[in-house]
């Protein structure tokens, strides 16, 4: 059989697009009304995506508040209460959830994912994330944010501990013996004892192993050290290139080292983000694009570069390149896409700006069949495994895919046109994790 498209939902904020919210017709409280977000959740059901991924900060975005105070960003549902939520109004749709690797516990993070596999019948993932906002240190009693590759150093070994609670019960421990009062059998339980270099966690798990063995493992960035982790834990990646050549690059980089480490190649689905407007034409699709960037107040857009860049560039000159920019502990891949953008298209600073402000990343803006046309040949030739989709607004920018390019999409038969199963793994094809304690 031909090789499918695997399409995740990417839904926090509910539009990516700063001017989302302002768009006609668009609902500006879609980000904190469960009400939407569940009508949402069974549209891309319906339509049969693999996952609706729910991202997360743990702070408000550090950008001045005259920018912020134009952002719907800024209140948002905590992703496992929601995610449970729609647990009980969807029956096939993964639930991606992101925790981060470096201000939480891993015992907390193992519980939460156990609890949300089990509520769902199988459906969780977690998206490890190392949380580059440097704002996000001071709500949680540190003055400083940990180094970039610490994060990832300490990341690998809190793989291993959450991995490890997770396997802490057999699958069949449970006997639940009513006439002998065994409840469980104690030669199929595993007490962890991890102690190293980041963490001390005894174990074990006070929650059975989950539906799926482990909840699909989702990692994004595309950093060194980010591709090397990707390699060695990751089921799925959202990264984020910025054209076919990059995303080859980066699919070929990766399933290589996935190669090299022994692991199937096909055991990860590499998902590019890829912000997605579509028209009965070119011309309506481009214009819906230019009036949404049009929607995007400067305040915002200039405190959208300063973000992407790790540095505060207000009071560089709107309409002057940008000057050399000094190296500093943010998100460093995308620093350097924003940095590319700007030498490869002689961007002015207002320029760049307005394109942060808005979405600067891959984006597909055409009809249903030119979308179609533009992922299919980043399937056949490597560039991917499918896409996180980024709706420009909500709720009619997600119903312009659902109804006009999934069915173009199925009748090409890049698309399923059923669930392949019940769990997230069997959808994406991965196989269940044996229990490294109980094999």
């Amino acid at each position: 059989m031909a090789r499918q498209l695997r399409l995740g939902a990417f839904m926090r904020p509910a539009s990516i697009h700063t001017g989302a919210w302002r768009y006609p017709g668009a609902w500006p409280d879609a980000n904190f009304n469960f009400a939407h977000l569940k009508h949402l959740a069974q549209r891309l059901e319906s339509a049969r995506f693999d996952a609706f991924f729910m991202a997360d900060h743990l702070a408000v975005l550090n950008m001045p508040v005259e920018a912020l105070k134009r952002s719907h960003t800024v209140t948002s549902f905590e992703p496992f209460t929601l995610l449970s939520a729609l647990s009980a109004v969807t029956e096939h749709i993964g639930l991606v959830a992101t925790a981060s690797t470096t201000f939480d516990a891993p015992y907390h993070v193992a519980r939460r994912f156990a609890s949300l596999d089990h509520l769902s019948g199988g459906r969780a993932g977690w998206n490890i994330v190392t949380t580059s906002n440097p704002d996000a240190a001071l709500n949680f009693g540190l003055d400083d944010h940990m180094g970039h590759d610490e994060r990832y150093r300490r990341a690998r070994e809190f793989y291993d501990v959450v991995t490890g609670l997770w396997d802490s019960w057999a699958d069949d421990a449970f006997i639940r013996d009513v006439e002998s009062g065994l409840y469980f059998d104690p030669d199929k339980l595993h007490v962890l004892g991890h102690k190293s270099e980041y963490l001390s966690v005894r174990g074990p798990l006070n929650i059975a192993r989950p539906v799926q063995g482990w909840p699909v493992i989702v990692q994004a960035g595309s950093s060194e050290p980010g591709r090397q982790l990707a390699a060695e834990t990751a089921e799925a990646v959202f990264t984020a290139p910025p054209n076919l050549a990059e995303g080859r690059r980066f699919y070929a980089d990766v399933k290589g080292r996935m190669a090299r480490l022994g692991r199937d190649r096909d055991h990860m689905k590499i998902l590019p983000a890829a912000f997605v407007v579509v028209g009965d034409s070119v011309e309506e699709a481009k214009a819906k694009r230019a009036r949404l960037d049009s929607l995007v107040h400067y305040d915002s857009a200039i405190a959208s570069l300063s973000i992407a860049l790790g540095h505060d560039v207000s009071g560089f000159d709107p309409d002057g390149r940008l000057p050399p920019i000094p190296e500093t502990n943010a998100n460093k891949s995308g620093r350097e896409r924003v940095l590319q953008l700007a030498e490869s298209e002689g961007l002015t600073v207002r320029q760049l700006a307005q394109r942060l402000g808005g979405y600067a990343g891959l984006a597909f803006v055409g009809t249903p069949a030119s979308i179609a046309d533009e992922m299919a040949e980043w399937l056949e030739s490597e560039g991917s495994d499918g896409f996180n989709v980024m709706f420009p607004y909500l709720p009619g920018g997600l119903d312009d895919f659902v109804d006009k390019v999934v069915p173009v999409l199925q009748e090409r038969g890049l698309f399923r046109r059923e669930y392949e199963g019940r769990t997230l793994r069997e959808n994406l094809g991965l196989p269940r994790p044996e229990n490294r304690f109980f094999r």
